[in-house]
């Protein structure tokens, strides 16, 4: 029996000159064109070279398949959102459910105004969710909400906060994927951000009085 061998993901090099720069950056804004236009299922290295106006020999020199294309974008969007949790969550000058209530606010807007790259993305998500980058990104992720939980339930058991963390974000990631499939208005956005804060405020401070 074989076993299947993983698509490499990794870029083959980094930029270091302002026209190479200048040329990933041309490389990216073009494949995220093509992933929103036409999904993941017709996502090729020639569409993208095509749409950048570049040889595929170009986007060769910088990523090795259109797997590593897909997985760039995706890093990306990771560190985008791995910010915007650091920037919120450790916000120290901001009352914890505040915080909590921002994040959700954030979190839908960008769900609902990049809903066609992120879905096509989570398409694609099997050509690397498994390997060790994509590992290590979700990681963060996970290590900021842990000391999100300490910091909101210090007094309650380790397992306690772990449930109630995993319960709260993993119905934000859910709801949030299925609430931007649909367009959807600012004012919408805003009652759905403003109910599920009450509803997540409210059980964190029921935890919190037990």
């Amino acid at each position: 029996m074989t076993t299947r061998r993983r698509p490499q993901i990794a870029s083959r090099k980094q930029p270091q000159q302002a026209r190479s720069t200048a040329l990933v950056a041309a490389i990216l804004q073009a494949a995220t064109q093509v992933l929103a236009q036409e999904g993941a299922a017709r996502f090729t290295t020639a569409r993208v070279a095509e749409k950048a106006g570049v040889s595929v020999g170009s986007i060769y020199q910088y990523f090795p398949n259109k797997a590593s294309i897909l997985f760039r974008l995706q890093a990306d969007e990771w560190m985008q959102t791995t910010r915007m949790l650091r920037d919120i969550l450790e916000d120290a000058g901001t009352p914890l459910l505040g915080r909590l209530r921002t994040l959700i606010h954030a979190f839908l807007r960008s769900e609902c105004e990049e809903a066609q790259v992120r879905g096509a993305l989570n398409d694609a998500a099997p050509l690397y969710r498994d390997s060790p980058e994509a590992r290590k990104a979700r990681a963060e992720g996970d290590l900021m909400i842990d000391a999100f939980m300490v910091e909101a339930l210090p007094k309650a058991a380790a397992a306690s906060r772990e449930l109630a963390g995993e319960l709260i974000f993993t119905t934000l990631g859910t709801v949030g994927k299925s609430f931007s499939q649909t367009r959807r208005t600012k004012a919408e956005i805003k009652a759905y951000a403003d109910t599920m804060a009450d509803m997540f405020c409210a059980y964190l401070q029921a935890l919190r009085q037990d």
